[in-house]
């Protein structure tokens, strides 16, 4: 039996005010979220899908609508951005320390919780290592390993590996699923990649041209775990199909 969800989205419309009346981002966004769900966001450029997330996030407040989560205190959540925002002067373990240093957590704890999450993420041999000589998927890693760090109820991704080069990108794609199996988080991610969302999800969220609504939320039925070869398969194919067609 499915679980009650964690987090519901109802009739949520932003609109930002403007000169011309106000440039309406999102209308009517309505949506479930269930606990351990991985969901995918995918529109067009526009389209609100990271208005979306920060509202979601509490980082910007609807004009109308609301996100209600299950737990009546205020949920935990953990954000990664497109970059990985990292403090240069700190090393990898200090930064990914960063969220337990704000709570109060002592040294001890945090240090030991960071080396937890760098051995998670595969960067064990560079908690010393400053975000200069890091490439670029190293450094979205920490980013990850920093939000993950406080056990949030919630991940939000917005576009995480989209700035990185292709290949890069693909790699990240298989260590992202790796890491969600392991932990088995509920995530939100943000993505212009139709086979970004196909490998990672559980379910697709399509958003249409803006104002974003949702014009098709797609169940993803691929075995997991999902190793590289199932890009290269009939069924996934069709499924992108799928994607493609509602996004045009």
């Amino acid at each position: 039996m499915t679980q009650p969800p964690i987090l519901t989205v109802r009739n949520l419309t932003t609109v930002f005010p403007d000169e011309n009346g106000g440039l309406h981002a999102l209308r009517d966004v309505s949506f479930d979220v269930h606990p351990r769900e991985f969901i995918c966001v995918l529109g067009p450029s526009g389209s609100g899908k990271t208005t979306l997330l920060r509202v979601m996030a509490g980082l910007l407040q609807p004009t109308s609508g609301q996100v209600t989560f299950a737990r009546k205190q205020h949920p935990r959540i953990g954000m990664v951005f497109q970059q990985a925002t990292l403090m240069p002067w700190r090393t990898v373990l200090q930064n990914i320390t960063l969220p337990l240093e704000i709570r109060g957590d002592g040294t001890h704890s945090a240090h030991r919780k960071a080396r937890e999450m760098i051995e998670l993420v595969g960067l064990q041999g560079f908690e010393h290592s400053l975000p200069r000589d890091l490439s670029g998927g190293m450094a979205q890693r920490v980013a990850i390993a920093r939000a993950l760090i406080h056990d949030p109820d919630l991940l939000l991704l917005d576009e995480p590996f989209g700035s990185l080069d292709a290949l890069t990108r693909e790699r990240m794609w298989t260590e992202l699923s790796r890491i969600w199996q392991a932990r088995q988080k509920t995530v939100i991610m943000v993505t212009h990649s139709i086979s970004e969302s196909l490998f990672l999800a559980d379910r697709v969220l399509v958003l249409t041209q803006r104002p974003g609504t949702i014009k098709m939320d797609m169940r993803v039925d691929l075995p997991r775990p999902r190793e590289e070869a199932i890009r290269f398969t009939a069924h996934f194919g069709k499924l992108a199909r799928k994607l493609r067609d509602a996004i045009e």
